[in-house]
């Protein structure tokens, strides 16, 4: 298995693919971060409500777990990606055969790319966070906050982040099996990543708006791009459940995924 593993990260490391996603994922970094501390400054300064910040929400430790967790949404869409081209790659460059047949037993050679796949994830949350702590901490310290790592809203965040990206990875290999054609793929995932949580949003919303009771906004958590940022949305908010509803719905549909791309994967004809 760690041989197998090894090829797979071999696989990714030589071809120039991720080093435009991790230029992308920076990019994301640098844009989100910019907003995020315009918008700690607004509301530490007191003109929290006006952007639904009240509360703890609006405390300066909520504010530091929002800032150290910068460029989250385009990050886990990244990530995805590289979970997508693990596995679509074999089928695109026609090396799906030789894997395996060299390896045959086909469930070896998916929980290898997960895994693969779940360490890049843990890479990506790494370098980025290691960003985001720089500047967050330099930011906060010279506004007179402090750097609030100690507090475990925090920590928290910084936890469940690192696993929104390993889990986004598994997604992507998931994704990956039951859609082999790369640009297909790619295409469904980024559509549904980018314009499909906007829409569900609006969706719930709408609803909300029509049955009169806005705690129907809450269940737009089962969408798994929500659920990433509810589990890492620092304080109470009246709009969103608590955190580990996001946390629980979005393991569950890593354990989906990673089921569904084995038994897919092993009942596939590769020629």
């Amino acid at each position: 298995m760690s041989n197998l593993v090894r090829s797979e990260l071999l696989k990714i490391r030589t071809t120039s693919t991720w080093w435009w996603l991790a230029i992308g994922a920076f990019l994301s970094i640098a844009m989100a971060f910019a907003f995020n501390a315009w918008l700690a400054t607004e509301t530490l300064s007191g003109g929290g409500e006006e952007f639904g910040y009240t509360g703890d929400a609006a405390s300066a430790p909520a504010q530091a777990a929002n800032l150290y967790t910068s460029g989250q949404y385009l990050g886990l869409m990244f990530v995805m990606l590289i979970g997508i081209l693990m596995v679509t790659n074999e089928f695109f460059h026609q090396t799906a055969t030789t894997t395996f047949l060299a390896t045959p037993r086909r469930t070896s050679v998916i929980v290898s790319k997960l895994v693969a796949a779940s360490l890049l994830g843990f890479a990506f949350w790494l370098v980025t966070t290691i960003i985001d702590l720089a500047a967050g901490a330099t930011f906060l310290s010279l506004n007179d906050y402090g750097t609030q790592l100690g507090e475990w809203e925090v920590q928290r965040a910084l936890l469940l982040n690192l696993m929104a990206y390993a889990i986004w990875t598994v997604l992507g290999v998931g994704i990956g099996t039951l859609i082999t054609n790369q640009l297909g793929a790619v295409i469904t995932a980024s559509v549904l990543y980018l314009i499909g949580t906007q829409v569900v949003g609006l969706l719930f919303l709408l609803l909300a708006n029509l049955l009169d009771n806005m705690a129907v906004i809450k269940w737009q958590v089962l969408w798994p791009a929500a659920a990433s940022q509810v589990m890492i949305t620092p304080g109470e908010n009246e709009m969103l459940p608590v955190w580990w509803v996001g946390a629980l719905v979005l393991v569950g549909y890593a354990v989906v995924s990673g089921v569904a791309g084995i038994l897919i994967t092993r009942r596939r004809d590769i020629s």
